[in-house]
């Protein structure tokens, strides 16, 4: 009984000074046990069975599987005999479970006996020992319960006794385990250097555990919807190549930027021009021109003159009416799209009024039109001027509608 108080208080001074040991053994640890035994002694020894031995071991996780333990025990058996034990010892683990909190083990070992008979002769010799034990953690504390079964063979005697041990104390590691490798999002990065916890099961990962961007266009590959981005284009959220003006290609190819919603686009994002006469499909008012001909903006071609339909003056002016300038803006346009036209000026007017008024005023009205385009970017080299008055009439000056027509400036081709 002094033996197993012993125990006890060794078992209290180890608990005592293991402020940092863990619950259980960890692979890579070493542990600490006290353990007191009852002893079932073989009955040729002549003593009784009680609690009468204690053992101390320290041991060494190889891994998950296997532990390493030295032993030393002692034990004073009384009786019709006794005996004072001490032994040494070095028996392996074989641990299952060792990650939960209840965890069998068998064991087997061998070791060294001293037995000293009261009133005889000291001997010792070899001993065998073999049996099964678990640990329990005890409340998640940095102590587990120890509970084991042995049988011990003792060759040191005349004849080969065979001991049962029954033991139950405490056990205690100590030491920094290996260090396990954590990947909780599984993606084969340890948690101490996955820079992206978290990603998604599946989604391939550089050495930083981030998603892979292999297109590099800043949209991981699990969510990019257009793989194989060239490099320095610009993608939405999908990692698909920006279509700005959303006519079908996107702006890395698009050579035609800010096209119309539904215009008709070719490969290069441009609009279409069936006629080839310079003027897209969509403002074509004349579509099927023929090949080389001139033509104004709306695509129509341009024959002896260009009618300035909607230039019109104050009564017995000079001076432009509301909406003429648009007339002559789009008048602008077309003399810039076919730079090689050369051109006269003339103004007409009705034969109201004296033939020599009508024709100072129509050069008047000429010249107007003249400096609106020189002021608008066509050359003077381009324009010559001159006031036709009634002369030319092109409807009967005899109707108020006929005059109206015959009232009017022109762009009379000279050269092409």
């Amino acid at each position: 009984m002094r033996t197993f108080t012993c125990v006890v208080a060794a078992t209290f001074v180890a608990f005592v000074g293991a402020e940092n040991a863990f619950a259980d053994a960890e692979a890579g640890q070493g542990y600490f046990s006290a353990m007191g035994s009852y002893i079932d002694d073989d009955k040729d020894r002549n003593v009784d069975d009680e609690i009468n031995g204690g053992q101390f071991g320290f041991g060494y996780a190889v891994n998950d599987a296997v532990n390493v333990e030295a032993m030393f025990s002692t034990a004073r058996l009384s009786g019709a005999a006794e005996e004072q034990h001490l032994g040494l010892g070095i028996d392996v683990q074989r641990v299952f479970r060792r990650a939960e909190r209840f965890s069998p083990y068998l064991h087997a070992g061998v070791g060294y006996l001293q037995i000293d008979p009261s009133g005889g002769r000291e001997i010792d010799g070899t001993v065998y020992s073999a049996g099964a034990g678990f640990l329990l953690d005890m409340f998640s504390s940095n102590i587990a319960l120890r509970t084991e079964w042995k049988i011990r063979l003792d060759t040191a005697s005349s004849k080969n006794l065979n001991d049962n041990f029954f033991s139950v104390g405490v056990q205690l590691p100590f030491g920094r385990g290996t260090p396990k490798f954590l990947d909780a999002d599984g993606d084969g990065v340890a948690d101490g250097i996955d820079r992206c916890p978290n990603t998604p099961a599946g989604a391939s990962v550089d050495s930083y555990g981030c998603e892979v961007d292999s297109d590099g266009d800043g949209v991981k590959d699990s969510l990019d919807r257009c793989p194989g981005t060239p490099r320095g284009v610009s993608v939405n959220a999908d990692g698909c190549a920006i279509d700005s003006d959303g006519d079908g290609v996107t702006d890395d190819k698009d050579k035609c930027p800010g096209t119309p919603a539904g215009a008709a686009v070719d490969a290069n994002g441009c609009e279409l021009d069936s006629d080839g006469d310079g003027v897209v499909d969509r403002l074509d008012e004349c579509p099927d021109s023929a090949p080389g001909v001139q033509v104004d903006i709306k695509g129509c071609e341009i024959k002896e003159e260009i009618r300035l339909q909607g230039v019109n003056f104050e009564s017995n002016s000079d001076r432009l009416l509301p909406g003429a300038t648009r007339v002559l803006d789009d008048a602008v346009a077309t003399l810039k799209k076919n730079p090689s036209i050369k051109f006269e000026v003339a103004g007409h007017t009705d034969s109201d009024g004296a033939a020599e008024y009508n024709e100072s005023l129509s050069a008047r009205r000429a010249t107007t039109v003249h400096d609106y385009l020189a002021n608008n970017g066509i050359s003077e080299e381009r324009m010559s001027v001159r006031g036709y008055g009634e002369a030319q009439p092109i409807a009967d000056n005899g109707t108020a509608a006929g005059k109206a027509e015959n009232r009017r400036v022109v762009l009379r081709i000279t050269e092409r």
